[in-house]
């Protein structure tokens, strides 16, 4: 960043006196400047008289000599064009003292009226329209007795008396340039001043219309309306670099508050000065059509300009590129900057605050710091959960479901970014949503393999993770539609992980409860009991999971258990038979009724599984031979993933004859047959239940499927 300049103090003149601090602002090398464009003018004239020519040079030694021992700077604007934003400044005291020391050679007498005040004094007075009037009338005069050849015999006569009317013209530049500066300062406004000014340059315009054909310096026009312009410029840009210099630099999270600081003392100092210039400066220029509302306005919005690019070839970390994105689009760019609806920055298309190139490098910069930031926030969630994790928190129960802030915090990191983004651009929100989206991926992945590390697997956890994904899923995917379409892939598949864990859980505990079913004690006891204990305990974790979710789930364990009921069931430890085999099919019955009611009354909607063990009991207890055709049809129709090794173990139960086995075999597989060609021979509805269930081959079995081949 280039170092603000040293503040200028500016000081508003009372009128018809100067201060004396505001004449000790000049520049001896633009002095010598003007003097020497004036050599080259009077070298143009001196060449008719060249007798005279070493006169004139012994005069200007003697000027310039005169005029080095004092802190002065003219410049003749008959030749010159002004550098922008560094026109020399020739207080009037000055210009007063160079007239009145060069008295004896130059004759300055010519420049004071012979009543009234003299040129020196109206320019200290801030009488410029007079005193330009003045000059102009010598000016004339001048011209006049030069056309005459008054000066044929002496031209440096006229060499003096012309460098006389320069050097005021430059002095009356100058005032021009230090009243400008001292508009804005804290004295106030001058509007007499401006109004004289305004006045003074509009006058210049209309007497030195355009250069004169035959070259002559003192009617080419003075140009102060540039003048006028320059010094604005130069006093904008003093005043911007000033705003914050004394800000110390800082590193860290503390640079970033101190550029905060800067710019808002750069937006308040701007801010102030535009509105003094709207209601208090515009208003005394406008009399003489000057457009001063509009020349502040450019002068200021390139000085903020080039202070925001010093400021944005600084900037370091996320914090400072976002705080000077922010402020360049939402503070400066605000229709409110200016603090009230009537005053607006533009009255006209400005250009862009930062040229695109650099507002680009800006946004690449931020994003940049962006991904590595999100990457740091997702780090310190995980680092959080693992560490509620290591301590054994149970998770909160908020509104009826299990709680992790894990789904609060990525919310808050999304929508905190993603909402600062779009206050900058389109464009860079959604760069910002690409970066949240692109690092939630691998950060779901590490977040199931760290949970399953952990000893935290328990079912408010696991029921805690299933729901904060769902929310994440869902509320990720409606809020900002597109932009997380990928993340749904890994936070689907997250979802799953924790309901299998879940489930696995639970199995491994109730799965022992199994191995009593089907055996001559459970004829006459009710195992049962227990295992539905297990069921409706796990259901009541499941009140607390996310609704679809806990369907799946708790038909999954539906499912579970009319399953492993039924191999039980086909895989026998001890055979039934007489009135065993009906005992057992009752008692098969009954427990088919008792999971039935109880996990509906858990609110499963799995009814397709009400008819497996049902249709097995009365397989197994029919005594009616025929009708057991009946019940394979029935058995066949609800669950076409049945194969034969399931027909064959079902009727292994019974002992039939050989030739009813063989009958029942063949219509069950013309049965499946049928349901092959109409496409139902795989599951129903995406149902599964006997193409999970393996059958062990028992000697009842081998007996069957010998005296029955199945073709």
């Amino acid at each position: 960043m280039l170092s603000p300049k040293e503040p200028v103090e500016p000081q508003t003149p009372v009128k018809g006196a100067r201060r004396a601090s505001s004449r000790d602002s000049t520049h001896r090398e633009d002095l010598r400047r003007g003097l020497g464009t004036f050599q080259r003018a009077f070298s143009l004239v001196s060449q008719r008289a060249s007798n005279s020519w070493r006169s004139s040079r012994s005069l200007f030694r003697s000027l310039r000599l005169s005029l080095d021992d004092r802190p002065a700077t003219v410049e003749c604007q008959a030749t010159a064009e002004p550098e922008p934003g560094h026109g020399p400044e020739v207080p009037s005291r000055v210009i007063a003292g160079v007239s009145r020391q060069s008295s004896t050679r130059v004759e300055p007498q010519e420049l004071e009226p012979e009543a009234g005040k003299s040129v020196a004094d109206l320019i200290t007075e801030r009488q410029l329209l007079a005193a330009f009037q003045q000059l102009q009338h010598l000016e004339t005069q001048l011209l006049a007795e030069k056309a005459s050849q008054t000066f044929e015999q002496d031209p440096t006569d006229f060499a003096r008396r012309a460098m006389d009317v320069c050097l005021h013209y430059d002095g009356l530049a100058a005032e021009i340039r230090t009243i400008v500066r001292e508009t804005l300062g804290p004295d106030g406004v001058d509007a007499n001043a401006l109004a004289e000014l305004a006045h003074a340059v509009r006058a210049e315009e209309e007497a030195h219309p355009v250069s004169p054909a035959n070259g002559d310096f003192l009617r080419t026009p003075r140009r102060w309306r540039q003048h006028w312009e320059d010094a604005v410029k130069r006093n904008a840009k003093e005043r911007v670099q000033q705003a914050g210099a004394r800000e110390a630099p800082e590193e860290g999270a503390e640079s970033a508050s101190s550029l905060a600081r800067l710019l808002a003392e750069l937006g308040g100092l701007v801010r102030r000065d535009l509105q003094k210039v709207r209601l208090e400066v515009q208003p005394a220029y406008a009399a003489a059509g000057f457009p001063a509302w509009e020349t502040y306005l450019r002068a200021y919005h390139g000085a903020v300009a080039q202070r925001l690019q010093e400021l944005a070839q600084d900037a370091r970390g996320c914090e400072q590129l976002y705080i000077l994105l922010d402020w360049a689009a939402n503070v400066y760019g605000s229709p409110n900057f200016l603090g009230s609806p009537d005053l607006t920055l533009s009255t006209e298309p400005l250009p862009p605050l930062l040229a695109p190139d650099v507002w680009a490098k800006l946004e690449s910069d931020y994003t940049s710091f962006l991904e590595t930031k999100i990457a740091s926030y997702l780090d310190n969630i995980l680092q959080l959960e693992q560490s509620r994790w290591a301590a054994a928190e149970a998770p909160e129960v908020l509104q009826g479901r299990y709680h992790t802030p894990l789904s609060i915090d990525i919310h808050m990191l999304v929508a905190e970014h993603v909402k600062a983004a779009r206050a900058i651009s389109a464009e860079l929100e959604a760069t910002t949503l690409r970066i949240c989206a692109q690092a939630l991926g691998p950060f779901v992945s590490r977040f199931q393999k760290a949970f399953l590390e952990s000893k935290a697997v328990n079912e408010p956890n696991l029921g805690a993770n299933i729901n904060a994904c769902e929310e994440l899923r869902t509320s990720l995917l409606a809020r900002f539609s597109g932009a997380f379409v990928e993340l749904e892939k890994p936070l689907v598949a997250a979802t799953c992980f924790f309901q299998k864990q879940l489930l696995q859980g639970w199995q491994q505990d109730v799965k022992p409860l199994f191995r009593v079913l089907c055996t001559k004690d459970w004829l006459t006891e009710d195992p049962l009991q227990p295992l539905m204990e297990k069921v409706v305990a796990f259901a009541s974790h499941l009140e607390h999971v996310e609704p679809l979710r806990a369907q799946e789930i708790l038909q999954e364990v539906h499912r579970y258990v009319v399953r492993e009921y039924l191999v039980q069931a086909l895989r026998p430890r001890e055979r039934f038979r007489g009135m065993e085999r009906t005992t057992a099919s009752q008692r098969m019955g009954l427990d088919a009724q008792t999971i039935s009611d109880a996990f509906q009354g858990l609110g499963s909607e799995a009814t397709w599984l009400g008819q497996a063990i049902p249709c097995v009991a009365d397989i197994l207890g029919e005594t009616y031979k025929d009708n057991i055709q009946q019940h394979l049809e029935a058995l066949i129709r609800s669950y076409p993933d049945i194969r034969r090794d399931h027909v064959l173990a079902i009727l292994a139960l019974r002992h039939l004859g050989h030739r009813q086995n063989q009958h029942l075999l063949q219509h069950a597989q013309d049965l499946l047959r049928a349901s092959a060609q109409t496409g139902d021979s795989g599951t129903s509805g995406g149902h599964v239940l006997f193409a999970e269930i393996e059958v062990s081959t028992s000697m009842d079995v081998l007996v069957t499927c010998i005296w029955c081949p199945w073709t």
